[in-house]
């Protein structure tokens, strides 16, 4: 009997620790950055400091004794090797260091001399070790042979005054014992007394026993110790050389590259993670868009043999015909949270495309009546003609006279409505005429796409959600934030609809960004002073008929407010390739009989 699969839980240690790192490496500008600081200082450190050399001496301290071959002699006997050890790095050892440097030449001051010395003890040794660090070699050797020797020299003066100071104290002891010696003497010899005579021998017990004393100090062995290891120059400088430095620079630039990004990733607004973005916005995340170097520039990638980005957007059309929401209306909202549209435009039309590959009747609708573009951005795609299945009638002007095919290199076709610049925007997509465009939805086998103007930067999208339920988001996961998230959930939600998913591209760099930017820009100052003779899209303008106000039909004054153009109320003709000179087929759009 197999057992279950046990998928890992979201608080799982290990899978946190990955992803937190995971989110760390997101801000490589800032590792390398640390590293490159790192190998710097460590090169400066290794380069701008001039060489040291350091000559190391060891000295074996011993106390004085008066049988260093006696049995159970002990050579540590009232050695404490901590004190030791500061005495050799006192004033009073410099000092006498100093005085004998000063013989040979070498004139420094105390301080200045203890600065470059280090004393240390080897564990479990009466060893004491002087190194001295200097920026000669025969100095350094000089100075801590200097100071080894005036340690041992102020240990044996120690020492000895320790015995003389004994000796004296015996013998003030034993100069009362000899004067009364005597005068027991004197009295001995004049009378006879067996009392005198046990005073005088008592007496000569005790001053034996201090003369001993005084005996065996003046023979203790004073030695202080013994230089073990005599310094020698240096032949090399000391300290870490270049290649230590610049491994231990990379280490700690690394190390300060991961602190910064911590702190970045801290204070970031943006969304950390795949599950944090599904987490905000409350919806599944439907595919993640690879990045194509091959395709760029064109908007589309369904029709390119071998294409991994025409693969994820079949992949995500497949998803959406089978979910339940978006198969009761086939009605899809695509938009971005803020900034640039071209991406959420992208994702329209291949989606667009895609559902035509399943033999769907699919309209586009570019809702992006601010700066529309993808009429001229699908170029030699675009065909003219209106679908067999959609509404004819005789409406003139947007968006009855936009519609056009769309052709795609071995997939089909689909219709579409390409976008014009209107003077009131929400009265426009609020329209009766949009309304009904929007209503072809329910016929069967159709499915309509509309493609709306960021949802944070303009209210567009909120005043088309009530009749578009199913809404797509598509935004670079390392420039939304997790607050425009929540704030795109509760518009949507407020408004009636609901986000089917999210669908997350790579974006652009720098440089891509700013020169689309300044194309958008371009193209929005070229619409807003269009030729003569032109209607600003690629087509030809034609003069306002009788009866028509701004590209509407008098009638319905809503409707005619609602469609009145910038372009001067023209019809936008789509040629052969989407460029002015094309058959006019947008011009007969929508009236009876016509396939």
């Amino acid at each position: 009997m197999t057992q279950p699969i046990r998928a890992l839980e979201d608080q799982d240690e290990p899978a946190l620790l990955r992803d937190q790192f995971r989110q760390l490496l997101r801000y490589r500008v800032l590792l390398v950055c640390g590293v490159l600081l790192g190998l710097l200082g460590g090169g400066w450190l290794a380069l701008s400091g001039e060489d040291t050399y350091t000559s190391v001496g060891e000295v074996s301290v011993r106390s004085a004794t008066s049988d260093p071959f006696a049995a159970g002699a002990s050579a540590d006997k009232g050695i404490n090797i901590g004190s030791e050890r500061q005495t050799a790095v006192s004033d009073v050892v410099g000092t006498v260091a100093v005085g004998s440097l000063v013989k040979h030449g070498d004139r420094i001051e105390v301080g200045k001399l203890l600065t470059g010395l280090q004393v240390t003890n080897p564990p479990n040794t009466l060893v004491l070790r002087f190194s001295y660090t200097a920026r000669d070699p025969e100095q350094a050797r000089a100075r801590a042979q200097a100071l080894a020797e005036a340690y041992l020299e102020i240990r044996r003066e120690r020492t000895e005054n320790s015995i003389d100071n004994m000796v004296d104290g015996y013998r003030a002891q034993l100069k009362p014992l000899t004067e009364q010696r005597d005068r027991l003497a004197e009295q001995e010899t004049g009378t006879v007394g067996s009392d005198v005579t046990s005073a005088r021998a008592n007496i000569i017990v005790a001053i034996s026993e201090l003369s001993q004393k005084i005996s065996e100090l003046r023979a203790l062995d004073t030695t202080p110790g013994y230089l073990n290891k005599k310094p020698v120059a240096p032949e090399r400088p000391t300290g870490a050389g270049l290649p230590l430095l610049l491994g231990l620079g990379g280490v700690v630039g690394l190390a300060l590259g991961l602190l910064l990004s911590w702190v970045r990733l801290v204070f970031d607004p943006a969304v950390r993670s795949t599950k944090e973005l599904v987490r905000s916005l409350g919806a599944p995340l439907l595919g993640t868009l690879p990045r194509e170097r091959a395709g760029a520039g064109r908007l589309l990638a369904i029709g390119r043999g071998g294409s991994r980005l025409a693969e994820e957007y079949r992949a995500v059309a497949f998803r959406l015909a089978y979910d339940p929401s978006f198969a009761e209306r086939r009605r899809l909202l695509v938009t971005a949270p803020r900034g640039d549209n071209a991406m959420a435009a992208a994702a329209a039309v291949n989606l667009a495309a895609a559902f035509a590959e399943m033999g769907r009747d699919v309209l586009l609708v570019e809702a992006d009546l601010r700066t529309p573009s993808l009429a001229r951005d699908l170029g030699a795609a675009n065909r003219g003609g209106r679908p067999r299945w959609s509404a004819e009638r005789a409406e003139r002007g947007w968006p009855s006279d936009s519609r056009t095919n769309v052709d795609v290199p071995g997939s089909g076709a689909f219709t579409l409505v390409a976008g014009r610049r209107m003077d009131n925007v929400p009265r426009a997509l609020t329209s009766a005429p949009v309304g009904r465009i929007l209503a072809e939805g329910g016929r069967p086998g159709a499915v309509v796409i509309v493609l709306a103007p960021p949802v944070l930067s303009y209210a567009d999208a909120v005043a088309l959600v009530d009749r578009v339920e199913g809404v797509v988001v598509v935004c670079d996961p390392r420039e939304v934030h997790r607050s425009d998230l929540e704030r795109i959930r509760e518009i949507i939600g407020a408004a009636g609809g609901s986000v089917l998913g999210t669908l997350l591209h790579p974006g652009h760099g720098r440089l891509e960004r700013r020169g689309r930017r300044k194309a958008a820009e371009r193209r929005a100052r070229d619409g807003r002073t269009p030729g003569p003779g032109s209607d600003g899209q690629g087509g030809r303008a034609q003069p306002d008929g009788p009866g028509r106000t701004g590209g509407g039909r008098a009638g319905d004054p809503a409707e005619t407010l609602a469609l009145r153009t910038l372009d001067g109320g023209s019809t936008w003709h789509g040629g052969g390739n989407g460029h002015p000179g094309g058959s006019d087929h947008s011009s007969s759009a929508g009236q009876p009989g016509q396939r």
